[in-house]
């Protein structure tokens, strides 16, 4: 049977969704998508040019890939809001994630301002999916205002670092109803594997793709760990011991004990 999962009333088969930003070239990135076998990209609307024949970012961006403009840029609800209608209008289609970030140190998401973008969008009809810092209660909130997903931080934007909010996204697995997408701070494959091993229902990787030496074997790479991932969760992982546990018996073996 075929693992689908569910958002905004769409299956979708790939649990990697793909950035689309600091790639070489929008070939090398076109490349990469396909090798990826993501079904939804995401793109920051600022860097769509329409007016272009020859370098609109959504020339290269596969058909069959579900195009998610973020809001990249805003600062506060309102701003994300009006992102996301010039988006809609220019014909880039329902989907968001809203980014709503004032901290320029640390790239950190603004919950408060999420949450409130979310809240307008949904009952603007947008397929809304919140990138926040990991917070129980607020991701309860953005689900109950109607968020397709919610997506955690797994450590700042860019940092290639890891899953470092790893007991709070735990958390949120549990508790939250609505997919959880481990958003922001992937730096490697094994990474991913250990999003989806935990229970998240994907990750959204763009740094660490797009800067490698070879991109387009690196988006092939993350779908497979992500494959893996899902495998192992759906397996279940045993339990972590505190003591040795052998695999074979240690007695009787060379004498009767």
């Amino acid at each position: 049977m075929t693992d689908l999962f569910r958002i905004g009333g769409r299956e979708l088969r790939s649990r990697l969704l793909l950035g689309t930003g600091k790639f070489p070239s929008h070939d090398v990135m076109k490349k990469a998508v396909e090798a990826s076998g993501a079904d939804i990209v995401t793109v920051a609307l600022r860097r769509v040019d329409a007016t272009s024949a020859t370098d609109n970012i959504l020339d290269f961006i596969p058909q069959k890939c579900v195009l998610m403009t973020n809001t990249s840029g805003a600062r506060n609800a309102d701003e994300a809001v009006r992102i996301a209608r010039l988006a809609r209008a220019s014909g880039a289609g329902d989907w968001v994630k809203i980014e709503v970030i004032r901290d320029n140190k640390y790239l950190l998401p603004e919950n408060l301002e999420t949450l409130k973008a979310t809240e307008i969008l949904v009952k603007e009809g947008f397929i809304v999916l919140p990138y926040m810092s990991p917070d129980l209660s607020m991701a309860r909130r953005m689900a109950d205002a109607g968020a397709a997903a919610v997506m955690p931080l797994g450590a700042p934007i860019g940092s290639n670092r890891g899953l470092r909010t790893r007991e709070l996204v735990g958390i949120m697995v549990r508790e939250i109803k609505v997919p959880v997408i481990v958003d922001a701070g992937l730096g490697s494959p094994s990474q991913a594997c250990e999003c989806l091993e935990m229970g998240c229902a994907a990750v959204l990787v763009n740094t660490a793709v797009a800067i490698a030496e070879d991109p387009v074997q690196m988006a092939a790479a993350f779908r497979e760990a992500v494959i893996a991932g899902r495998r192992a969760c759906l397996a279940g992982l045993p339990v972590r011991g505190q003591v040795a546990n052998a695999s074979s018996p240690l007695t009787g073996f060379l004498r009767n004990e």
